[in-house]
């Protein structure tokens, strides 16, 4: 198990913020698991479990991504803003991106629970996600706070906008490729970066031309982006190998 200091910088790392007061890094990531074997001396405190920072972020997150939807979206009905805030206020929407973060390798856990893959378990990891966000709000505020918040959930709140696969523009584009050029979109990935912060570029060629780039925190949101970029361009009127405004790229296909 890595110490608590590089159990920080490894959090610090990923979520882009640099704590002002470290301990509330340690307590976001100290599992009850881990907290019960810690022997202390006489009249010692064990140390806090993220527990009870856990049940403010999740106050705190629930506010920030209502705040957000009520704003963004003036047309909706109380009851579409309801959906969307429970399409990412949720444990399993929380474990994706922990896991997005790899924040599973920089927790605290008791033996048994850490044998037994605490590290992957989904409500481990939505619990470590909203402790996380606690930490911040209480260390900086509601500006960190709510810029953490929509950088990590804001392209799931869009896509849980347009509704179910409203914004799937992987399967937008592939049926528009094989509408208009009966062709299928060819994907090249990359990625960069530590295990603990990895970043996925993607790019998305047609017709031998690269039509859109994006990147993301995976591999899906790195081609969902691309292929956005793609599906926009060639719904403004762009067509790969046969205009000659088209901005694309000859791409080598075996690159």
């Amino acid at each position: 198990m890595i110490s608590m200091y590089e159990a920080r910088e490894v959090l610090e790392r990923s979520i882009g913020y640099r704590f002002n007061n470290p301990q509330l890094a340690s307590i976001a990531l100290s599992h009850r698991s881990w907290v019960a074997e810690q022997i202390v001396g006489e009249g010692e405190a064990k140390p806090e479990s993220n527990e009870r920072i856990e049940f403010l972020g999740d106050a705190v997150l629930g506010l920030v991504v209502t705040t957000y939807i009520y704003d963004r979206f003036p047309a909706l009905s109380e009851g579409e803003l309801a959906k969307i805030r429970a399409s990412v206020v949720n444990a399993g929407a929380l474990a994706e991106v922990a896991t997005e973060l790899d924040l599973g390798s920089a927790l605290f856990l008791g033996k048994g629970e850490d044998a037994s893959g605490g590290r992957e378990k989904p409500s481990i990891l939505a619990d470590a996600m909203e402790a996380v966000i606690g930490a911040v709000y209480v260390d900086g505020g509601w500006d960190p706070s709510e810029k953490l918040i929509l950088g990590l959930l804001g392209e799931r709140i869009e896509e849980a906008s347009q509704g179910p696969g409203g914004q799937d523009y992987k399967t937008r584009l592939q049926e528009l490729a094989a509408r208009r050029l009966d062709q299928i979109p060819v994907y090249r990935m990359r990625e960069e970066g530590p295990d603990h912060a990895k970043k996925f570029y993607a790019g998305v060629l047609l017709a031998n031309q690269l039509m859109g780039e994006g990147e993301g925190r995976s591999k899906k949101q790195a081609e969902q982006a691309a292929a956005r970029s793609a599906w926009e361009r060639m719904e403004a009127g762009e067509q790969p190998g046969k205009s000659s405004n088209s901005s694309g790229r000859e791409v080598d296909s075996n690159a």
